[in-house]
């Protein structure tokens, strides 16, 4: 077999790797719902500053992005960073709010579809109704319109990824321009003002707010890349500099479509706030704004144009999508998340089993309706608060074990900027004034308690023992499940109210017999009371299942950890032992020091020599080939200490140094030992292998009190062959 079968190869360009980040955060909405979820809250100003402000904020993101993708180059993106940051709990955890996120933008954009064509060729799909689902008609043929799109596309991509890749780029590059062509265009004719330069129903600052706590949102999907950082062509150190250039060119996209929205507006209209205000009255392009303002400056050559690029935006979306899944499902399979067959290759490398689960998962979404996977859609904004500020604690927690105090600046003003949307979002919601929908909650609500289910399989299946290790980070989502049902509860127990009180308001006004007025009255308040009833009984029935969940999962992590003697053990062996190597751990060495101390003290120490060995080049490997390759190369020379010294106890005390404790045999060969240990370092120089120094010194009763005294002379021994070593060629970190 090919030693590359079963790896993912490069093929991702920086050009392509921009298109499928801008391609992906990209999508109908920007064309079709900008003109309304941005200018008719901040209008066009308020709007550019707002989106502005959010720019700045996925810049710092895509700086995360980018450090976590050179820090740990793996498939799988977000999950895979928080996973080797904080563990296996947390990453299932952003995974299943990944998923979420990435599935719901595919099925929104393939469900477009449909009405990209009733907007521009007419009702040519509406054909075999089938029924109505939350006031929205579906028809057989405008669901086959998007199984087909998502079809055709999955299997394109488990074929033919340079191919795929190609038209990604075509694709991004016909909407940029296309875009750019008409804004530019309307710039140069345009005749009006632009005012009111702000919407008329706020003050001018909260409008700016509020469009920059929203803003992000329009950026999801741009990380899109970071699930493909095992297959770039070019290095990744520029990968910050392509995922900038996409954050920038998604806002400057935002902005043209906006300006070219309130470039123009149809006759009757005193100016374009008024226009906008009342879309939902107007049919064909007049109730698309872009369009219409394209077709008024350029005519059919505007339209084509325009609608060219809605087209290539929503398609760029779907295979996007469908990608970043394919690799995020490809990455859980081989965690044992997801059954095993879906990380296997075909013969071109390409997880195409984890496709064909991207299509399945899609087969029947059309059927559900676009109000349903609106909803769906809006509980992404929960989820990439939760993945975005994992990133951002990753990147500090790793920034700050390299002391590196940029990124971890970076990584601070990216989750305190995501924690503080949250709040936003939370207020807003709590005072009337947000933009979810009460569904949003429930379906969030839904989905976790889903995620604990799935999770108790998922331990089940944990041979490896890598899971239910963090127990706080599953009662603090339990509390956020229960915080998140309270809002739902009360945004649902308002409208009830409201509803209650129109419907008497209402009978009031139209009837005046006082015993009919009374008997109404109480009919409504008992309703009321029935659906508050109903509610928390649903809340309470969810929040339940939550509960039980998680104490069932704890009774089986328990289980696990109490399976027998030997299991408590392993515990301890485990917080002794180095997690990389194998070997035993800073930890241990303490503890072995402290007792040798003691015999010392006592005077029954038995003989021993201490052998300190440093890792020649493993800056050089780190910085040249990531760290991913260090850790590699650290895991090679513990295996050459291991095989050379094998009578006596290894320990890993830093980044790239280890002490050897020998006793017994290893003592009375010691000096022979070390000496065949170099002359191997020394052949290594030559054939680019691992290249570690070792120096060695025994125990003198007559002079050392505390076992440093005997590693410290070891110590400068082992500095002596390193300079030695450097001499012949090889690589040290002076």
């Amino acid at each position: 077999m090919d030693k590359n079968q079963n790896k993912l190869q490069p093929s991702y360009s920086k050009l392509g790797a921009w298109s499928y980040s801008i391609g992906t955060s990209i999508g109908w909405g920007s064309l079709v719902v900008t003109s309304n979820a941005y200018l008719s809250k901040a209008g066009p100003l308020g709007s550019t500053i707002g989106l502005i402000i959010g720019m700045f904020v996925m810049l710092a993101m895509a700086r995360n992005y980018g450090y976590m993708i050179n820090t740990f180059p793996d498939a799988g993106g977000s999950y895979a960073y928080v996973r080797d940051a904080f563990g296996y709990d947390r990453a299932f955890l952003v995974s299943w709010f990944l998923i979420l996120t990435y599935i719901a933008m595919l099925w929104a954009n393939a469900t477009s579809l449909p009405l990209f064509a009733h907007y521009f060729f007419g009702d040519m799909f509406k054909f075999g109704y089938l029924f109505t689902i939350l006031n929205y008609d579906i028809y057989l043929g405008e669901a086959l319109l998007s199984i087909m799109a998502i079809m055709l596309l999955g299997l394109l991509a488990m074929r033919h990824k340079k191919t795929v890749n190609r038209i990604m780029i075509a694709l991004a590059i016909i909407f940029t321009l296309g875009i750019s062509f008409c804004f530019l265009f309307a710039m140069l004719r345009t005749k009006t003002d632009f005012k009111p330069l702000f919407a008329m129903n706020d003050s001018h600052f909260m409008q700016i707010v509020r469009i920059a706590c929203i803003s992000p949102w329009a950026f999801i999907g741009f990380e899109n890349i970071c699930h493909f950082s095992e297959e770039y062509t070019f290095s990744r150190k520029k990968i910050y500099s392509v995922l900038s250039i996409a954050v920038i060119t998604t806002t400057l996209l935002y902005i043209f479509i906006m300006f070219l929205s309130v470039s123009a507006y149809p006759q009757g209209y005193a100016n374009w706030y008024e226009y906008i205000t009342h879309l939902s009255e107007l049919s064909g392009i007049n109730g698309l704004p872009p369009f219409h303002a394209a077709y008024y400056f350029l005519g059919d050559t505007g339209m084509f144009v325009l609608v060219l690029s809605l087209f290539a935006l929503i398609l760029s979306s779907l295979i996007g999508n469908i990608k970043a899944l394919s690799r995020i499902f490809y990455t859980l399979a081989k965690d044992d998340i997801l059954p095993s067959k879906f990380a296997e290759l075909n013969d071109r490398n390409i997880p195409q089993n984890a496709h064909g689960l991207v299509i399945s998962l899609s087969i029947l979404i059309p059927f559900i309706g676009r109000t349903a996977i609106g909803w769906i859609v809006d509980v992404t904004t929960i989820g990439a608060i939760i993945i975005y500020s994992f990133i951002s604690a990753a990147t500090i927690k790793m920034a700050k074990e390299q002391k590196n105090k940029r990124e971890m600046a970076s990584g601070i003003f990216g989750l305190c900027m995501m924690l503080l949307f949250g709040v936003f979002i939370v207020v807003t919601n709590l005072m009337g004034i947000g933009e979810m929908e009460i569904e949003t909650y429930i379906l969030f609500v839904i989905w976790s308690v889903a995620g604990f289910i799935y999770f108790r399989s998922v331990l089940h299946r944990d041979t490896k023992k890598r899971f239910g290790r963090s127990i706080v980070v599953w009662i603090a989502f339990l509390a956020l499940i229960l915080f998140v049902s309270m809002l739902w509860l009360m945004e649902s127990s308002n409208n009830a109210t409201a509803e209650t009180i129109s419907n008497i308001q209402n009978f009031y006004s139209s009837n005046l017999n006082g015993p009919t007025i009374d008997a109404f009255i109480n009919s409504e308040l008992s309703t009321l009371k029935n659906t508050n009833i109903t509610h928390l009984t649903m809340i309470m029935s969810l929040f339940a299942i939550s509960l039980i969940m998680m104490l069932s999962n704890i009774t089986v992590i328990t289980k696990k950890l109490h399976h027998s003697e030997l299991e408590l053990l392993n515990i301890v062996e485990f917080a002794n032992t180095d997690q990389m190597t194998g070997v035993k751990n800073k930890n241990a060495f303490s503890e072995m020091e402290q007792n040798i101390n003691a015999q010392l003290a006592n005077g029954d120490q038995e003989n021993f020599a201490v052998i300190v060995c440093d890792v020649n080049g493993l800056k050089y490997v780190n910085d040249t080939f990531g760290h991913k390759a260090g850790d590699e190369y650290i895991k090679s020379a513990s295996k050459m200490i291991c095989d050379n010294f094998k009578h006596s106890p290894v320990y890993r005390i830093g980044g790239d140094e280890f002490v050897v404790i020998a006793k017994d045999q290893d003592y009375n060969n010691r000096v022979e030992l070390v000496e065949q240990f170099n002359e191997l370092s020394k052949k290594h120089i030559a054939t680019n292998e691992v290249v570690v120094s070792a120096g060695v010194s025994e125990f003198d009763p007559s002079k050392d009190k505390v076992m440093h005294d005997v590693f410290e002379r070891a110590d400068a021994l082992m500095y002596k062959k390193k300079m030695e070593l450097k001499s012949f060629g090889a690589k040290t970190r002076d």
